[in-house]
């Protein structure tokens, strides 16, 4: 059977750079989309052969903001996926929009085109919010959105929100989570708003800006979980929520640890055991693909012992989580070690246990990050158990040859 892949298509462009973003996106350069519509496509066709024997059953076109693109643009690389790669005839085909930038013809030549999933960056529904974030759009182009998305017969509507904005309260955040369900999408995320380093959002915050803290983001977390598993929507991932059957196969390829090659600016890869990425300069990806040139930003070959490391940090992302026999058969892992922590997390109601597999619940995601990382330093110390022994018992030999 071939191995399932996903494939990655960013598109840096947007309308506005919005305050708290830090992914590479760049507002203003609508210019070079024709080069970088030609760099992708060689870009593609280069590495589509290396990808035989793998069949292509996730498509994410994410951004910056795709929609922005063009749809004459985008239906080029899906006609490019489809010649080029192995591509499913059930594969998932999502395209990141803005309610500013789509409408019922754009949706309908996408949906045509074979796109079947459709991402929308809501975030609020309240005019105040969304101009704190300097989002490019307000509600009623977001109705109008999911109005269109419906009218092109799209299935499949996946909608943003952030909780945790400038001067959001918990009421407020309630309020936008029902407006947005009785939207009736078949997905949800609900990110808690980080504020990145070097963003605007993050100089509002030097210079005095309040958010909500970090107790108020934990009430409205354990809020939402337990109103959309009321509405329907069964937490799959600690920010994911989908009805069932719903759920986003391609980013679950990242928690689970499946193959994807990314193509684009910053995109990131991890195919035939090796992980890397690309530049994060749009010049500099262009120039590089059509001139020949490296575009390579950071590559490495991952060992099965980092890869033991990737299981417990990935998985424990899902509520599907992790699995005792699985760990110690994939990476020849010790797991008692692992198991008798996961035993004091289940007894402050951080973790709970289905036979032998384990998972971070609600609140345990809300530490998830603590509690990871304990668990990576427990599984480095049961290594080094296992190793010393080894390397005292060489030295010892080699000191008695000599």
């Amino acid at each position: 059977m071939a191995e399932k892949l996903g494939i990655y298509i960013h598109i840096p462009f947007c309308r506005s750079k919005c305050d708290y973003c830090d992914f590479y996106s760049l507002a203003g350069r609508e210019a070079r989309m024709d080069d970088y519509q030609k760099a992708l496509l060689a870009h593609m066709k280069e590495t589509a052969p290396l990808t035989r024997g793998s069949q292509v059953d996730t498509v994410y076109f994410g951004g910056g903001t795709p929609s922005y693109y063009g749809e004459k643009r985008l239906k080029g690389l899906l006609r490019a996926v489809s010649k080029w790669f192995d591509l499913a005839k059930d594969a998932e085909i999502t395209v990141e929009c803005n309610p500013d930038s789509v409408d019922r013809k754009m949706l309908l030549s996408l949906r045509r085109a074979g796109a079947n999933r459709i991402s929308l960056g809501v975030q609020s529904a309240h005019p105040c919010e969304l101009q704190s974030l300097h989002r490019p759009h307000d509600f009623d182009q977001v109705l109008a959105a999911v109005k269109a998305s419906r009218a092109a017969k799209f299935k499949n509507l996946s909608l943003d929100l952030i909780y945790g904005l400038p001067g959001q309260g918990l009421a407020g955040w309630q309020d936008t989570v029902e407006q947005v369900l009785a939207l009736e999408p078949e997905h949800l995320s609900c990110y808690g708003l980080k504020v990145e380093p070097g963003t605007p959002l993050d100089d509002r915050v030097v210079r005095g800006e309040k958010l909500p803290d970090d107790d108020m983001q934990a009430d409205m977390y354990l809020w939402a979980v337990d109103r959309l598993a009321q509405a329907g929507y069964r937490q799959y991932e600690i920010s994911n929520f989908a009805r069932a059957g719903f759920q986003s196969r391609h980013n679950l390829k990242y928690w689970m640890g499946r193959p994807y090659v990314g193509f684009g600016p910053g995109a990131h890869s991890d195919f035939g055991g090796r992980r890397y990425s690309f530049v994060r300069d749009l010049e500099g990806y262009i120039s590089g693909v059509l001139g020949g040139g490296t575009v390579i930003d950071q590559s490495e070959l991952i060992p099965q012992r980092e890869r033991g490391s990737e299981y417990l940090m990935l998985r424990l992302r899902t509520t599907r989580g992790i699995e005792e026999w699985e760990y110690r058969r994939e990476f020849f892992m010790n797991f008692d070690p692992i198991e008798q922590k996961l035993e004091e997390y289940e007894r402050q109601g951080w973790a709970e246990r289905h036979d032998r597999r384990w998972n971070l619940t609600a609140k345990g995601f809300l530490v998830s990050n603590q509690l990871i990382g304990e668990l990576l330093t427990v599984q480095e110390e049961a290594t080094l158990e296992k190793v010393l022994p080894r390397l005292k018992q060489g030295r010892l030999e080699i000191e008695a040859e000599q």
